[in-house]
């Protein structure tokens, strides 16, 4: 019998298959989610391929997992997880928050899963925080308690963009008089760096020559266009001032992870941006944070090894 793993998005879903001893992933596979109508069809694609029975599975997804129900929020697949259950005949099904399964990756990271971002030390069993910019923004917290990792959810990606400088006050000017509340989100992410760029068009007059994110990452890296350099400029900033305000809500001795599919498109750009400046500048409580890590996520599949995790631990295989 196997157990199985999945990392679903809104475009891709990939599997493995998950040694429940050892923790081992292997035959991994990826698949785009519109080439199957429904989440069943693409699960008995993946599990056609495999020599034995799946009996217990974990699925990570990105929306919201509240009850038995679960409906996609970029994509038109919904499901019932009980009916789910016993159409596959598994003894085990779970189906777990994106961001939760990346949480329960973050304490078997290896050193070569993830890039160190400026000083500070990790405390073993430490509370720690994981947020990512990418189609959205995505935030986790991740906690020991009796021996078990319990992952912390909420909709910390939702929370009011607070602006650290007089330029950042202007562009939340400028988007509050667009959106009215402006969140975490609308300038974190894909869309948030758009929505800093034609902020500073707008500040500077200047007619806007990009319409999608990766345009403007590219003409930042490129030095093709001033406003692009400062879009990401203060893209980065921004987020160091809400990874310092994550470490700082729960004591975050663990550490600060990075995921997402925006920061690894520009990872040296990002080691020498302002972002651990911004992290650390929390006036008194400087020396505070310091003394906590923060790190890049460069693993290729945190989802899938936290969902692996998960699975573990429930089971009791995970000691």
């Amino acid at each position: 019998m196997s157990a199985v793993v999945v990392d679903l998005g809104g475009t891709n879903i990939r599997f493995s298959v998950c040694d429940l001893k050892t923790g081992e992933l292997n035959q991994l596979v990826e698949y785009v989610c519109a080439d199957f109508a429904s989440i069943e069809q693409a699960l008995l694609a993946y599990f056609s391929t495999l020599h034995s029975a799946v009996n217990d599975l974990c699925i990570g997804i990105a929306c919201p997992v509240e009850n038995d129900q679960v409906t996609m929020t970029n994509l038109s697949w919904s499901f019932s997880q009980k009916a789910l259950k016993e159409q596959l005949n598994l003894s085990t099904l779970y189906v777990i928050n994106d961001y939760t399964a990346i949480s329960m990756a973050l304490p078997f990271l290896t050193p070569s899963d993830k890039l160190k971002i400026g000083s500070g030390t990790v405390q073993e069993n430490g509370n720690t925080a994981v947020f990512g910019p990418g189609t959205g923004l995505g935030v986790s917290h991740i906690i020991k308690v009796a021996d078990k990792w319990i992952s912390l959810e909420g909709e910390a990606g939702h929370v009011s963009f607070t602006a650290n400088t007089h330029q950042q006050a202007d562009i939340l000017f400028q988007l509050q008089a667009k959106f009215g509340h402006v969140s975490a989100e609308q300038v974190m992410s894909g869309q948030g760096i758009v929505n800093l760029y034609q902020s500073l068009c707008d500040l500077s007059q200047l007619n806007p020559q990009f319409i999608e994110p990766k345009q403007i990452t590219q003409a930042a890296l490129n030095h093709k266009c001033v406003i692009a350099r400062q879009t990401l400029d203060i893209f980065c900033q921004i987020m160091g001032s809400f990874a310092g305000n994550l470490a700082m809500s729960l004591n975050c001795t663990g550490g600060v992870y990075i995921a997402g599919g925006i920061v690894p498109r520009f990872l040296e750009f990002f080691e020498a941006s302002e972002f651990r400046q911004y992290f650390e500048e929390k006036g008194r409580l400087k020396d505070y944070l310091t003394k906590i890590p923060t790190f890049v996520i460069t693993h290729k599949n945190p989802g899938l090894l936290g969902a692996a995790t998960y699975l573990r631990q429930e089971l009791k295989y995970l000691h």
